[in-house]
């Protein structure tokens, strides 16, 4: 059974100075598409926004973008001559939920209209995990006194991002009680097919009309209503598009033609046992910390609701599909933070996400020739080709005349050892020779052709490095041999190799096949491991740190809590140039490193790398993706408490807005990120040859943690009680 405690996500007055934020918050979803919380009945200031997975279109400056899709929510109510606004009248009660278990989000107002009528509303919405296409609303209605009711609602093709408009119009119509629109995105020639349709259930002397506006059809209807009128208003909306059927209008229009003239309660009953599914699967418990529960099962939800279930030709953006930021386009956080959850939970996803790579491979073999290299080199910010789609330029925050330039896209390249490490760690979990064989190894073979082109050959060092590169750690570019870097390159190409050589004896066939495509011979395998021998790595024998990058050590030292108390990040302080050439780092890769490769360390070396620059990272207002990760080696040198603080810093990012950006969308690395520091920080989990095993770190205050996943095929619960002393237990 699931646990009856912290599902629900509970907001009790409307604040409008605070509307975006709540609209990320109560982002439904179904891994097809995501709608963002907007109220139906709309209000200044709003971000109205449904994102489709795989709907790309051009966009000047940032490429290309997730499109809006036409607003499915529009559902206004003129309640006895006076139309329902929350900015107007009185709001004598107020509650919106988003109930986790389920996805349905519902907002209860009592509501005293300006002539002093009363009026108790409910709307429910949700987004079908059982049918993706549909999308399900009901508002209930109470009269106190003999009067009318009319609802309009209008399918909107007039939707744009951020004031630019992506849809052409190809045409309209309407059916019984229905409208359809049919519209194509501008530059990709994308079409989509949207159908709606309006039922009324109650009341006397139904009247429906529609109004044919051109790209806004509406139905409107008006019934009247007596003291005590209970009226339940039914909207079910279908979406299709060409990336899914050659004719979406019309598929659009017979989702709706086949369901029953009442179809909320089938709809609904289907899709929460396909909630309840899911939840069966990767649920975690938290005894004796509800806050940081309900923030766990909130980030779990967020990733849930924006896994693609029956695509594996898109993947989950950096913001998943709750809001503006970074355009839908996807990058590290996918692989490095998103995919564990998935691939110890429900593989079957993750084997889509990574589909996605190998669907994208000609898009990274592009950019590598563009950039004189060989083999595949992944796009720092990818879409639907995985041709680069970073930025260059994007304008200034405070001054708008000037434009800065953005270096990732051009030479943050560690992101192609992140996919194929997803691959291995997704291999090794799952046991999926299928996907090795026929995709994974294919990437890892281009990729490791992408590193032993870009590596240099120093004659001085007797090393090949990787120079003027961007780590992890942002808030240094155009640095030498980062330590992350260099590590995940030879790692890579060594398990490139092994890769060959099980490929060799498992599917000889394959192997001789890939050989021929990549046109690989015996000289360049030898090249790959000569390169992975002697890439240049830099560690004091003495204390074990290990330098970021070359000269980190030699930068600029800061003493952060000199600083304290403040608002801003290290480099809104100091500025671009001024954080670079400081020791204070956005996030720290050597700890990234530890996590990723805990064989390059022992006790020691773990131990004063994770205190050394845990000291130097902008915690608070540097990367949300550092964190869980500073929470899973906290719990390694055996620090639990320190550890609650960063997983705290990660797990409230969106619910209570730490950073103060939760209105540009859910930072889904981060909610990926907070799984990982539970099951792998304080649950302690680890892989041996005999199987799973835990050796749990507890914060002190946590009387239990509970967890599942599933490895090899098989499913493993993992039930930890705390020890009285805190800490330890199992």
């Amino acid at each position: 059974m699931l646990n009856e405690r912290n599902w629900i996500v509970t907001e009790t007055c409307f604040d409008p100075k605070s509307q975006n934020h709540a609209e990320t918050i109560f982002t439904i979803g179904n891994g097809y598409l995501g709608t963002r919380g907007a109220h139906e009945e709309r209000y200044p200031g709003e971000e109205r926004t449904t994102f489709i997975h795989g709907v790309f279109d051009d966009v000047p400056i940032v490429f290309t973008e997730l499109v809006n899709a036409p607003d499915w929510l529009d559902l206004t109510l003129n309640l006895g001559g006076e139309w329902f606004s929350l900015s107007e009248g009185e709001i004598l009660a107020y509650q919106r939920q988003l109930d986790l278990r389920n996805g349905l989000l519902s907002r209860r107002v009592e509501w005293r209209s300006p002539r002093g009528a009363c009026w108790h509303i409910l709307f429910e919405r949700f987004a079908s995990l059982t049918n993706p296409h549909l999308l399900c609303q009901r508002v209930t209605i109470k009269a106190f006194e003999d009067t009318t009711l009319e609802v309009r609602t209008t399918l909107s093709g007039d939707t744009d991002n951020l004031n630019y408009k992506h849809w052409e119009w190809i045409g309209q119509g309407f059916g019984q009680n229905s409208a359809w629109l049919h519209l194509r995105t501008r530059s990709t020639g994308i079409e989509l097919g949207a159908a709606t349709r309006l039922s009324i259930l109650g009341g006397q002397k139904l009247r429906q009309t529609a109004w044919d506006t051109r790209n806004a059809p509406t139905l409107v209807a008006a019934t009247q209503l007596k003291s005590g009128d209970v009226v339940e208003i039914e909207k079910i909306t279908a979406f299709y598009t060409s990336r899914e059927t050659t004719d979406p209008q019309s598929a659009a229009r017979r989702a709706l033609e086949s369901l029953p003239v009442s179809a909320w309660k089938g709809l609904w009953e289907s899709h929460a046992r396909a909630w309840q599914r899911e939840w069966e699967a990767c649920d975690v418990v938290i005894e004796g910390d509800d806050r940081a529960h309900l923030a766990v099962r909130f980030s779990l939800f967020q990733l849930l609701a924006a896994a693609p279930r029956q695509d594996e030709r898109v993947s989950i953006g950096a913001k998943a599909l709750s809001g503006y930021g970074y355009r839908g386009h996807v990058f590290w956080d996918t692989e490095i933070f998103m995919l564990p959850f998935f691939t110890y939970t429900r593989p079957e996803i993750a084997r889509n996400l990574l589909s996605y790579r190998f669907h994208t491979l000609e898009g990274a073999r592009k950019k590598a020739r563009e950039n004189g290299f060989k083999g595949a080199q992944f796009a720092w910010e990818s879409a639907a080709t995985g041709e680069e789609v970073t930025p260059t330029w994007v304008p200034h925050p405070t001054d708008r005349t000037r434009l800065i330039r953005i270096w990732t896209g051009d030479i943050q390249i560690h992101i192609s050892a992140d996919v194929c490490y997803a691959i291995w760690q997704y291999w090794q979990a799952t046991g999926d020779d299928d996907f090795m064989i026929h995709r994974g190894a294919e990437i890892f073979l281009d990729v490791a052709r992408f590193w032993a082109s870009r590596a240099e050959w120093n004659a001085e060092t007797g090393c090949y490095e990787f120079t003027d590169v961007i780590g992890p750690d942002e808030y240094h570019d155009h640095v030498d041999n980062n330590a992350y870097t260099n590590a995940l390159a030879r790692w890579q190409l060594l398990t490139a190799l092994k890769v060959m050589n099980w490929l060799q004896e498992r599917k000889p066939d394959k192997a001789a096949a890939l050989r021929r495509l990549l046109e690989l011979d015996e000289n360049e395998l030898a090249r790959w491991r000569e390169v992975a021998e002697k890439i240049y790595w830099k560690q004091d024998a003495a204390s074990g740190l290990i330098e970021q990058f070359e000269g980190y050590f030699q930068r600029r030292q800061i003493d952060l809590q000199a600083l304290e108390p403040r608002t801003q990040s290290i480099q809104s302080l100091l500025g671009i140039e001024g954080a670079s050439e400081a020791n204070i780092l956005k996030q720290p890769d050597v700890v990234m490193l530890a996590y990723l490769l805990p064989e390059l360390f022992d006790e020691k070396t773990l131990r004063a790398n994770y205190e050394y620059y845990n000291a130097r990272t902008d915690h608070t207002f540097g990367s949300s993706l550092g964190p869980a990760i500073h929470a899973i080696i906290a719990c390694r040198v055996g620090k639990p408490d320190e550890a609650y603080q960063h997983f705290l810093r990660a797990a409230l990012a969106d619910l209570e807005d730490v950073r103060g950006n939760a209105h540009d969308g859910i930072h889904a690395a981060s909610a990926g990120g907070i799984w990982q520091a539970i099951v792998f920080g304080f649950g302690g989990l680890k892989f041996e040859p005999e199987g799973p095993k835990v050796n749990p770190c507890l914060p002190r205050h946590w009387r239990r943690l509970k967890f599942r996943i599933s490895y090899r095929g098989q499913p493993y619960e993992f039930d930890l009680l705390n020890s009285p002393a805190g800490g330890k237990g199992g």
